[in-house]
């Protein structure tokens, strides 16, 4: 369940960076936060 939630807000946070409307709230910050957030994921699997 928490993945499925996970992958919500991923794909959110995307297309509202792809958009432009992160850039225009000052909020580019989530793309680093949700990179951070994979990172782990990354190396370990």
């Amino acid at each position: 369940m928490l993945f499925a939630l996970f992958y919500v807000v991923a794909i959110t946070i995307l297309v509202m960076h792809f958009t432009g409307f992160l850039a225009r709230h000052n909020l580019e910050w989530l793309v680093l936060v949700l990179a951070a957030a994979v990172f782990p994921a990354v190396i370990f699997l």
